[in-house]
């Protein structure tokens, strides 16, 4: 009788070692929830978040009942709750405190968001304006407001000296403070597309990163510790001409210099093997996540590390590649066909502690 209850408590203890290396294994899986730092910084490009109206004054008929998309009311809502899970999901436990957006149409898809959503409920307020881009897709950022205390903001004007017929999207700035005093420069880009071919378009992305820069320098001119964050869609690998020479943005992280960008995303690749987006069956992180050395340095009241800007690959957002092999994001369209996914991207993360 003793051996059965030694063996019955032998099997127990096996079991629930079993169970607790399964629990141990899906929560290193979740650790976009685990490892939340005291601030959550997001950047998505949500692939054309239209509205199903059509505005004389943009390219926007393709996203209209008519159009070629036959973007109809009951789409642009699914197209929006979607919008809301991701970002509640990529939140963690809270949602994120602030959020850049690529790819919106205009103010009236935001504010849409944010009242007929569940983020109604957090004091999101918005930074937006109607950009000279033709397709008329902008840049946007939501904050907290009662986690993140907007100074000023400001949109900064591309103009191309090569063709000053050329339109693409500003740049976003803002400023402002923490709920704890720690002071933030955000910017929020989408620059020009790869159309034509990479060479041919490269002139185009080296000029948004010569006016980016100019901005930073004119902020490290009166603090060479300011706490910058860019974040968006480059439309540029983190190795590109434009981003390691033009904005200057390092990877040399074991030697941080005042006044400096360092890019995470650089880490993220080439260290981790991250990608936010897949074309023609390779992997590629466009979308990045850049800091000033400041928050990078552990006695900076405010500060990161390598580790924690991620992409948020998740299951919900994923679909099997059939093309190629692997998977890839579970995208809107595919061409013109509806495929009623979330985005051709993946959204990527910052997160900021406090000391």
């Amino acid at each position: 009788m003793k051996n059965i209850i030694y063996l019955s408590i032998l099997v127990l203890i096996v079991i629930a070692c079993k169970v607790q290396d399964k629990t141990d294994k899906r929560v290193d899986k979740l650790d976009y929830n685990d490892q939340r730092g005291y601030f959550r910084v997001v950047s998505y490009n949500v692939e054309n978040y239209f509205d199903p109206f059509n505005d004389s004054l943009k390219n926007d008929e393709d996203f209209t009942p008519e159009g070629n998309h036959f973007w109809t009311w009951n789409k642009y809502k699914d197209k929006q709750n979607k919008i809301y899970k991701v970002l509640s999901a990529v939140g963690g436990w809270e949602l994120p405190e602030i959020i850049g957006l690529y790819e919106v149409e205009n103010e009236f898809v935001l504010r849409d968001l944010l009242k007929s959503t569940p983020l109604k409920w957090r004091n999101y307020e918005i930074v937006h304006k109607e950009s000279p881009d033709a397709r008329g897709i902008d840049v946007a950022l939501l904050y907290r407001s009662d986690k993140f205390k907007l100074i000023n903001s400001q949109f900064l004007k591309v103009v191309f000296s090569f063709d000053t017929t050329k339109k693409t999207r500003d740049i976003l700035y803002a400023k402002g403070y923490t709920k704890d005093f720690d002071t933030l420069n955000i910017f929020v880009n989408h620059w020009p597309s790869r159309l034509g071919g990479q060479t041919e378009s490269d002139m185009n992305r080296q000029a948004v990163a010569k006016i980016l820069r100019n901005k930073i320098d004119s902020i490290f001119a009166s603090n060479p510790l300011s706490n910058i964050i860019i974040m968006g869609d480059f439309n540029d690998e983190p190795d590109n001409t434009s981003i390691t020479e033009m904005l200057n943005a390092g990877h040399n992280y074991d030697s941080l210099v005042p006044g400096q960008i360092y890019n995470l995303a650089w880490y993220m690749k080439e260290k981790k093997g991250m990608g936010s987006l897949k074309y023609q069956g390779e992997w590629g992180l466009i979308d990045q996540i850049m800091v000033s050395s400041s928050l990078l340095m552990k006695n900076n009241s405010i500060y990161t590390t390598l580790d924690n800007a991620k992409v948020f690959k998740v299951d919900f957002l994923t679909e099997p590649d059939e093309a190629f092999i692997g998977d890839k994001p579970f995208r809107t369209f595919i061409g013109f066909k509806y495929h009623g996914g979330f985005s051709d991207h993946y959204p990527i993360f910052l997160d900021l502690f406090r000391q």
